[in-house]
């Protein structure tokens, strides 16, 4: 397990996109390809099979196995954050327990969502994975319908293996918990820059950088108002859909993976693609990752 103040050093960490095969498998090769293209930009970690990655659509076996493929592949380059929670909380504890043993360096975990419990429920339950090793607790409300406010995460934030928070309620409760010294990482692409430079964030955890990771690590690196404004609408594209659709779609459109979806997943309207090809072709080519963006081919599409 790392030192928690090494895990607070990362400032760029990518939620990254699992690809697949045409036959629907998980994607090995292009997935090493895809983390190689983020340890080239600099980026400082990744979060394995979280939403972004849709470790939702996986069975445990699949979730695991991707966990350590990473760990063991990448443990000496980046962070690897295995994504492990659930709401089960002993599902949670079993997939953390495997993950650590796996190799990975901490855990993304997250309050009980859909069968929601109440806030006395949540609080046991955190503490329960925390016990296990080090952890970012994800709090998004839109996801999970409940909100993990500041009064649940103060007491939590001195138990010796709470590494900070993965935060989607905006700059003002991430200002305040970082001038209480918890460390918060936005959870927000498009605040992301501001998150860092005025609310004095760690960093985030970004869907964006897997298209764009050396424009994002400058975006957390330097204070770039100029930079930030222009990626600002190629970033509102990127949830123009729920995440993760868009970033999918940008991924085939160019190139960089296969043209498959797991359902319920499916691309992006043709009209969204352009959109996307168009705010795409406003960058240099070796701003993104693959090649010049392209309408997906709807004769190669596979779902699975």
């Amino acid at each position: 397990m790392h030192q928690i103040q090494s895990i607070k050093k990362a400032s760029l960490i990518t939620a990254i996109k699992t690809p697949y095969t045409m036959a629907g498998e998980i994607d090995l090769d292009t997935y090493d390809k895809l983390v190689e293209a983020q340890i080239a930009a600099g980026v400082d970690g990744i979060v394995v099979a979280g939403t972004t990655g849709e470790g939702q659509l996986m069975n445990w076996e699949e979730h695991l196995m991707l966990i350590a493929h990473s760990a063991n592949k990448f443990g000496d380059k980046l962070l690897i954050v295995g994504n492990t929670g659930s709401n089960n909380t002993r599902e949670a504890k079993k997939a953390t327990e495997y993950g650590f043993a796996s190799g990975m360096h901490c855990a993304l975990q997250i309050n009980p969502y859909y069968g929601k419990t109440s806030i006395a429920g949540v609080k046991a339950h955190l503490n329960e994975v925390l016990e296990i090793g080090p952890a970012f607790i994800y709090n998004v409300p839109g996801r999970t319908g409940q909100d993990l406010t500041p009064d649940i995460i103060e007491p939590l934030a001195g138990h010796k293996h709470f590494v900070g928070m993965k935060e989607c309620a905006g700059d003002e409760r991430i200002a305040h918990y970082e001038a209480k010294g918890i460390a918060c990482w936005s959870g927000n692409d498009d605040q992301a820059h501001d998150s860092r430079h005025n609310s004095q964030s760690h960093g985030v955890i970004s869907v964006a950088s897997n298209i764009i990771p050396g424009l994002f690590r400058q975006l957390m690196d330097t204070p770039n108002q100029a930079l930030n404004q222009s990626l600002q609408p190629l970033m509102n594209w990127l949830f123009c859909e729920p995440n993760p659709i868009a970033i999918n779609s940008a991924l085939i459109m160019t190139g960089a993976v296969k043209p498959v979806f797991r359902l319920p997943y499916v691309p992006l309207s043709q009209a969204q693609q352009k959109e996307g090809i168009e705010l795409l072709s406003q960058l240099k080519e070796s701003d993104f990752v693959g090649s010049t963006a392209k309408l997906i081919d709807e004769t190669l599409l596979k779902f699975c």
